[in-house]
């Protein structure tokens, strides 16, 4: 909300209130003049432009950004006036913005990419009347520069601007001509042929032809010749570049200086440099050679926060930098990440949460008018973007063995271990494949190298189809836990690096065993996600703000937080029947706790009693690799390796390699580029087809070292979340963050030719060059995969490998374990049946025939076992003659179904149906679980 003083311009009143862009020319007479939408994007030379642009977030106050855009032919009383206005409207929307000063042919890519695709300066000053000074239509050649955000720069419509570096437009009364310098990247000139289709659109209605001139070729093209007649004929261009920009050197360190009162600097410090050097009650410039900070004190006046900016960019001038030199105003606590890589270890501050803050002040509101509101609801769960119904297959990582687990076993992790999980599953018509490596907290870093390992391997045997996650336990995303549904995690582990680590140790750890109690942490929002982790035996170990069961051989507890919902309820009553049906438990709430259940725990100690805070959410960021081009994998790691042991001082120059793209579109993922995509929570390595990344391992790798460093100083670790996406196999909860048109993913060419063939109006070719293409989900796919599925007990369909442990086993030979060092062999032969690719419809599936498999009670079973059938008696868990050789979990899939009818009451589609505690009371009563 703004704040208005007698200091401040009333023009500014009402700002800030909507999202978007707000816009003024600073005209004759010291005015400010708002801009209307219509001319948006349209920058006279001649004038000084106020820009504010307001993001309103989901959760939390919103975000400003201020910049001031200084016209070549801008006079100098003008764009100081400008200057101070940006600070009179920082003060008017409460000293929370950041600003920038933008230079007419210099701007910054954050104020480009407010005009997508481009700008392109107006000769002249703005007139209020009709937004234009005697404008009138005439030929231009235009400079094109940059590859993400392009900037636009007339030059004099003559041969010799041209050279061999950049890329240029010539725009004639019937014809754009795109001339392409030999030496301009792809990406450069995808990006000019954006700006020729906003000058197509824009300054000829779309009525004009399109030309593409290549340096170099002009022998039998029309259009080359019609190109160099227009600038007088054809001559060779000069083998040196005309461009009169020169890159600044990176200097090695900063230097900090102190601005007085009078605007005088004061050398403080060069660079290692801590935030505690910075005072509240002072301004302060940090000299970056290609860039300028002036950081203001929370307790500077205005008037101080000004003669700071006119002194820094006075410094700017006697120093005689260069224009692009980019000039950047701080408040204090509104340092962006750039400025904090400057200092050594800045410290991360946890800001109080807006959003539950916000959510007490409108229960209260509410209480106020007479409702009894105790507290607002939880808001609802984001989409998850995966359904629940698809298969699941899950390995145990065991040095060079991996070992598929049995249905049962599939909900049973161990924090010893380490895990692949594979999930195909279908959304929106479209087959999706997920690849997950569960990294267990206790798990031997060996076997985690090998599962990675392993999980690249089969990644590669998918033809790039699946979606490669890295997950460490306690760090999982509530889409991992939905395709387990109900889950649980215990302590210890079974691989033999787990179990040698426990011989070699036992001294020094405490080797648990079935007869000690154990403690389980119940946790998740629904019976589609429920977990029983197990924690440390500790009375530390709670939480008020979860349910937990205290399980011993001679009881069962269970405690309910005070802090804990009727939700969270629900779930700890299911996870007791999934853990064990027959569990009769002692409930009790927190602070009515028997001395028994203190006693299994070792005696009463501290825990967390307060309410836990949701995180602020933050909007995604989408960050460029630029040094990946041209460099080839086994060099950037040994870069990172390099300077990993002086991160601190070094950190600034390695962001210079990681750039950010702003207010990102789906038409940034170009595909010559390896892209971040940083949620904070979780951090995604999108690989382009035609980047010289060509492995996931590669793109694992790449993502880890971008944790590890976490050079944007966000608080990242490595135990984030991290997902490796290919180009044209982008899950849902991916394309969530862009407005996704899947016809433009993984179009045929590079990113030059993709643009073109767009423009001229061709239809884009989708074709992949490997993998399965999109395709429609015809009644015949449909029906294939219905038979591929089955309905499991809890109601939703899954997918049940036929294999078992003993049927995996018999794949690997003994010479396999013994001489391949290397997993990769073992895993060619392992998965090479259950993970081919079948390119005629896309989907992944069993080289064996599905559609032979029969469904029995949610039991995918060989067409040998079709009429296996028991009696009630004999599958009852008392039986005197008892069966083997069947799922124990689901007997009551054995029966037959005049059988099943008599003894449920109903049919099985309709038991199948029921929620899976429902289903497991009613077998409880039968004996049957």
């Amino acid at each position: 909300m703004s704040r208005l003083s007698k200091d401040i311009d009333s023009a500014f009143q009402g700002v800030g209130t909507k999202g978007g862009l707000e816009i003024w020319c600073i005209y004759d007479n010291n005015q400010l003049i708002s801009i209307p939408k219509s001319s948006f994007g349209r920058f006279h030379s001649g004038n000084a432009y106020l820009i504010l642009s307001t993001a309103l977030r989901k959760i939390g106050s919103p975000q400003y950004d201020i910049h001031y855009w200084l016209g070549s032919d801008a006079n100098e009383v003008d764009s100081t006036l400008a200057s101070d206005k940006a600070l009179e409207l920082d003060a008017a929307l409460g000293c929370c913005t950041v600003q920038y000063r933008e230079v007419q042919g210099q701007e910054t890519e954050k104020f480009l990419s407010y005009f997508k695709p481009c700008i392109i300066p107006v000769q002249g000053k703005y007139s209020p009347q009709n937004g234009l000074a005697g404008e009138t239509y005439h030929i231009t050649l235009l400079m094109c520069k940059g590859d993400h955000a392009v900037r636009v720069k007339e030059v004099p419509f003559l041969r010799s601007s041209l050279n061999h570096d950049d890329v240029f437009v010539l725009d004639t009364a019937s014809k754009v001509f795109l001339f392409a310098g030999c030496n301009s990247s792809t990406q450069e000139r995808a990006k000019a042929l954006e700006v020729v289709e906003y000058i197509k659109d824009n300054k000829h209605a779309g009525r004009c032809q399109v030309a593409t001139i290549e340096d170099g070729k002009f022998s039998g093209d029309s259009d080359a010749g019609e190109f160099w007649s227009f600038l007088g004929g054809y001559a060779p261009i000069p083998k040196f570049s005309s461009s009169t920009d020169h890159e600044q050197t990176l200097s090695t360190c900063a230097k900090m200086y102190w601005i007085d009162t009078r605007g005088n600097l004061h050398p403080t410090g060069t660079c290692s440099l801590k935030k505690d050097m910075l005072e509240k009650n002072k301004c302060y410039m940090l000299d970056c050679d290609s860039e300028v900070f002036v950081w203001m004190g929370r307790n500077t006046s205005l008037t101080e926060r000004k003669t700071s900016i006119s002194s820094s960019e006075e410094f700017l001038r006697k120093e005689g930098r260069s224009t692009s030199t980019s000039l950047v105003l701080l408040t204090e606590g509104l340092e962006n990440s750039r400025f904090r890589s400057f200092f050594y270890k800045w410290p991360q501050i946890a800001e109080s949460s807006l959003y539950n803050e916000g959510r007490e002040k409108m229960a209260a509101m509410f209480k106020r008018k007479g409702y009894d509101v105790a507290e607002l609801p939880d808001e609802e769960d984001e989409p998850l973007y995966t359904n629940c119904r698809g298969a699941l297959k899950v390995w145990r990582v065991d040095g060079d063995e991996v070992s598929l687990l049995s249905i049962p076993d599939q909900t049973k992790l161990f924090s010893g271990d380490c895990y692949i999980l594979q999930y195909n599953y279908t959304y929106n018509e479209r087959n999706e494949h997920l690849l997950y490596v569960w990294i267990g907290c206790e798990s031997m870093q060996q076997d985690r190298s090998d599962a990675i390992s392993n999980a690249s391997a089969i990644a590669a045997s998918t033809k790039g189809e699946s979606v490669m996650f890295h997950i460490h336990q306690g760090n999982e995303p509530a889409r991992f836990f939905s395709i387990f549904q109900s889950l649980a995690v215990f302590k210890g582990g079974l691989s033999r690096r787990y179990k040698m680590f426990l011989v070699e140790n036992a001294n020094k750890v405490e080797i648990s065993n079935e007869s000690k109690a154990s403690l389980f942490r119940v946790q998740g929002t629904s019976p589609r996600n429920m977990q029983a982790i197990q924690v440390n035996l500790a009375a530390a170990s709670l939480n008020s703000s979860y349910c937990y069961i205290l399980h011993n051989e001679a009881s069962i507890f269970t405690w309910i937080g005070n802090l804990s919902s009727v939700s969270d309820h629900d779930v700890l009553d299911r996870m007791l029947y999934f853990l064990d049906s027959s569990w009769q438990p002692i409930s009790m709430r927190e602070g009515n706790e028997p001395d028994t259940f203190w006693d299994f725990l070792g005696g009463k100690a501290e825990y967390p009693k307060e309410k836990e805070m949701r995180k602020q959410i933050e909007e995604p960021r989408l960050l460029t690799c630029s040094w990946s081009s041209g460099t080839n994998h086994a060099c950037i790691n040994a870069i990172f390796e390099m300077i990993t042991d002086q991160l601190s001082e070094y950190s600034y120059l390695i962001q210079s390699c990681v750039k950010e793209i702003y207010n990102f579109v789906q038409d940034d993922l170009t595909t010559e580029d390896v892209l971040l995509l940083d949620c904070q929570s979780e951090v995604y390595v999108w690989i382009g087809l035609n980047s010289n990344i060509k492995s996931k391992q590669q793109a694992l790798t790449l993502g880890l070292k971008f944790l590890e460093m976490d050079i944007l100083e966000e608080g990242l670790t490595v135990m984030t979340p991290l997902y490796v996406v290919t180009e044209g196999h982008e899950p849902p909860f991916f394309t969530r963050f862009f407005e996704w048109v899947p016809e433009k993913a993984n179009m045929h060419g590079n990113s030059f030719e993709r643009k073109l063939a767009s423009l001229k109006g061709k239809k884009p070719s989708t074709m992949r060059s490997s993998g399965s293409p999109w395709r429609s989900h015809s009644k015949e796919n449909a029906s294939r995969d219905s038979r591929s599925r089955s309905v499991s007990s809890n109601g939703s369909e899954r997918g049940v490998s036929p294999c078992s442990i003993e049927k995996v086993s018999s794949l690997i030979s003994a010479e396999d374990r013994k001489s391949s060092r290397n997993s990769t062999p073992v895993v060619k032969k392992l998965f090479s049946e259950s993970l081919s690719v079948d390119t005629s419809n896309g989907s992944a599936s069993s080289s064996s025939d599905i559609s032979k498999e029969n469904t029995l009670g949610g039991i995918n079973l060989d067409p040998s076992l079709e009429s296996l059938a028991y009696s009630y008696e004999q599958l009852r868990v008392d039986s005197k003659e008892p069966v083997t050789d069947i799922d124990a979990t689901r007997r009551e899939a054995y029966l037959t179904d005049k059988e099943f009818e008599e003894r449920f009451k109903m049919t099985k589609s309709e038991f199948y149906a029921l929620a899976k505690w429902k289903q497991n009371k009613l077998k409880m009563s039968l004996h049957l679980f």
